[in-house]
């Protein structure tokens, strides 16, 4: 008797077994971080860090007497230079950390030498990146509460704007970040190895996004370039929603530019996963170091 074998008896998957992979995947991935403690430990020796690189430069530039400070603060509109400082420093290291470590998510479960027994199960593959995602978010919403509480304490910053108007703009931060680093780790796993391309988006959101100095102060075709970029703003909304009590009106005009490189970056971070995962079937780069 001849025996005919479906998708069905196969045991094809579902939404429910798609889910399962995701909060395996997230589940493997905050015991990872939770087993390295040297990894928290950077999150309360990180905010402080790089910041002060460019409060202690902008305190030496402003001269004994801090005359330079009032210049600054009256080109900027913005009453607390170091609170000023900290919210472009601390988009940067979103950026930057969400490169490293989404960007080379597959890569280095690869490394790992994890990858391609999880590629050949029957799961839906983009969840093995996007529970990489759930973790890494819960850790940079630690890092930036984090660098408010220290920067309140030592230095004294104070929000005078609404915490939820700050949780707004992060929220809709999140698709255009974690969607370039999707691209990112889809690309990196054709390239092994994309060091420069992360030296060069974060150094593109250092000069184009002002994380420490105002955009208006570009020559003009630096500022149209820095329109083009989601971080210009990211900064620029948190430092009105912080600082000066933006409404949801007013944040308007930042809201939905973000949103709309959110679903720009999703949109091109899935469809280059897609494309990757075609490419690995025919040319093996997925078993390829």
């Amino acid at each position: 008797m001849e025996t005919t074998i479906t998708p069905r008896s196969l045991g094809q998957p579902g939404f429910a077994s798609d889910a399962r992979a995701f909060m395996a995947v997230i589940r493997r991935e905050w015991t990872i971080f939770t087993r390295y403690p040297s990894w928290i430990i950077a999150l309360l020796i990180w905010p402080l860090i790089f910041p002060m690189l460019y409060i202690l430069t902008a305190r030496a530039l402003a001269g004994p007497d801090g005359s330079g400070l009032a210049v600054f603060m009256q080109t900027t509109g913005a009453t607390d230079y170091i609170g000023y400082i900290i919210v472009g420093t601390t988009v940067w290291m979103w950026q930057n950390i969400v490169l490293w470590d989404v960007g080379f998510a597959l890569r280095n479960e690869q490394m790992r030498g994890t990858l391609e027994s999880n590629w050949l199960s029957p799961t839906w593959r983009f969840s093995y990146l996007l529970g990489h995602t759930g973790p890494q978010i819960v850790s940079m919403f630690m890092f930036i509460a984090i660098t408010a509480l220290e920067f309140g304490l030592i230095f004294g910053v104070r929000l005078n704007g609404s915490v939820w108007m700050l949780a707004l703009m992060m929220l809709a931060a999140i698709p255009s970040i974690y969607g370039l680093g999707f691209a990112f780790a889809s690309l990196v796993i054709t390239l092994k190895e994309a060091n420069a391309f992360v030296f060069l988006v974060r150094g593109l959101v250092m000069i184009f996004c002002g994380i420490t100095f105002p955009v208006a102060i570009l020559p003009g075709w630096m500022q149209s370039f820095s329109k083009w970029l989601p971080q210009t703003y990211l900064i620029h909304g948190m430092r009105a929603a912080a600082f000066s009590n933006a409404s949801v009106t007013e944040l308007l005009p930042d809201l939905i530019p973000l949103l709309g490189f959110g679903t720009f970056w999703l949109v091109l971070g899935y469809f280059t996963f897609l494309w990757m995962e075609r490419r690995a079937r025919k040319t093996g780069a997925i078993g390829q170091y």
